[in-house]
């Protein structure tokens, strides 16, 4: 059966793999069918033309410098591979379904921007469509110059075993950024043995953009000889996981550019910085509907307190009781909406969302009380006592403000309420509300003390005290 590139360039899955290899060249290049016809780049002069063969035959070529060459000769494997399942009916079934594995596990990388979290999906989904007993990602550590596992699952790899460029197959393969297999490790000198020892090998480098990041390797303790499709298919995917990885370094970079420059991170939470600089998805700072969990804190006798220390040390300690409180914050999962005067003000399901919010906010109140019972520096812990009040509800969250200043806030009656229950909780007393009363009764020992007029509202305000 014959086959012709076109016809592979309209399947969207070899059309998306095709993207990502031309995406990870540093030149400009062009794919035309055998007649000249383009189908893929841009027009231009090329100095050079390398071919697409299929069984042997040039059904097309790819224009463009030394890189075009090395896109023609995976292109050249996909087709060949594809052309082979064809023949074998049987292994088609099976090899189909590693390819669309494939194309979940290049989607599901995309959109994420940890590389250790890339890392850790490809080493456990390599081992859905490979025969292995061990997979690992080892990255070149540009501090000590090198190659570390970032992540590995299986019993061969010892997490903490480096190696030097061109040391051991992994070493050799990232030197010459060119794939391996190995079927007979123990005759191989270059095999450095890990935990247990393995009988065959696949390594891969993971290049993007001419540099090579690091490798990927597989690996069976059993008598599995893989095969050049397995090659193929291995390589296939660790394309998309460089240029996962290499996608995820440039938003850290950036990331950490932004914070370098402007301290942002020492004022707002991280879940609102990350919304903001890397504009993920799955969080919107515009204003929105959404229900919450609000918490206020302010230190009760805070002006009678200050009038004992003289203007340096009111800071200091403000700055360290400001570090604990919002270190539990944040270990909640919680948002920093602003400090005012001694007041801390956070909420918790916005940006992003999150599972009992009402639970989280308790929990957050709770090791604050405790935190400032126990405070190492002695005149916080003897002076510093909070009052807490919380409630949940329905607010529009979101950026506000005017286009030369915008604070993401919340806006609503849930946060009057909440802030009157601070205003009158005593030093070490939490105060809620009924909505979280009854959202985190069975979580938590919690007595009624009363009602509420809270000033804009016609009915009381129950009031419930959170006993720790």
């Amino acid at each position: 059966m014959s086959l012709d590139l076109k016809m592979f360039l309209a399947d969207k899955r070899f059309l998306s793999t095709v993207k990502d290899i031309v995406g990870l060249q540093s030149a400009p290049l062009a794919i035309v069918d055998g007649e000249g016809v383009l189908l893929f780049g841009k027009e231009g002069e090329y100095l050079t033309e390398y071919p697409v063969k299929v069984g042997g035959s040039v059904v097309a070529s790819v224009r463009g410098d030394a890189e075009a060459a090395v896109v023609a000769r995976v292109i050249s494997r996909m087709m060949d591979y594809e052309l082979e399942m064809t023949k074998e009916s049987g292994t088609a079934i099976e090899d189909h379904k590693r390819l669309g594995i494939l194309s979940d596990i290049a989607e599901t990388m995309s959109e994420k921007i940890d590389v250790n979290e890339i890392a850790r999906l490809a080493v456990v989904e390599a081992g859905k469509f490979i025969d292995s007993t061990s997979s690992s990602i080892m990255l070149l550590n540009k501090d000590n110059g090198r190659l570390g596992i970032l992540s590995a699952v299986g019993q061969e790899y010892h997490p903490k075993i480096t190696l030097r460029p061109g040391e051991g197959i992994a070493g050799y393969v990232f030197q010459s950024g060119k794939a391996e297999v190995v079927n007979d490790v123990a005759s191989d000198t270059r095999y450095v043995e890990g935990a247990k020892s393995a009988n065959s090998i696949m390594c891969v480098p993971l290049k993007a953009k001419g540099r090579v990041l690091g490798v990927f390797n597989v690996s069976s303790d059993s008598g599995i000889s893989y095969t050049e499709q397995d090659l193929q298919i291995f390589s296939i995917l660790a394309v998309h996981v460089a240029s996962a990885i290499q996608n995820a370094q440039f938003q850290a970079n950036k990331l950490g550019s932004v914070l370098a420059e402007s301290n942002l991170g020492r004022y707002i939470s991280p879940k609102i910085l990350e919304a903001s600089l890397l504009g993920k998805d799955d969080i919107s700072l515009e204003p929105v509907k959404k229900d919450i969990a609000v918490l206020f804190s302010d230190i009760r006798g805070f002006t009678a307190t200050c009038e004992k220390l003289p203007p340096e040390e009111i800071v200091r300690n403000l700055n360290e009781y400001f570090t604990f409180m919002v270190d539990i914050i944040f270990g909640y999962g919680g948002t920093l909406n602003k400090f005012v005067g001694d007041m801390i003000v956070a909420f918790f399901g916005a940006p992003t969302e999150t599972v009992n919010n009402e639970r989280l906010a308790i929990e957050t109140a709770i090791e604050m009380q405790i935190k400032l019972r126990d405070f190492p520096d002695e005149f916080i812990r003897k002076n510093f006592k909070t009052g807490i009040g919380i409630g949940s509800g329905e607010v529009v969250v979101g950026n506000v403000g005017s286009p030369q200043h915008m604070d993401y806030t919340a806006i609503g009656d849930v946060v009057n309420t909440s802030q009157r229950l601070q205003a009158i909780a005593k030093g070490g007393q939490i105060l809620v509300t009924r909505s979280i009363y009854d959202s985190a009764k069975f979580s938590f020992e919690m007595k009624e003390i009363g009602n509420l007029k809270v000033k804009g509202r016609k009915e009381p305000v129950e009031i419930f005290e959170v006993v720790y």
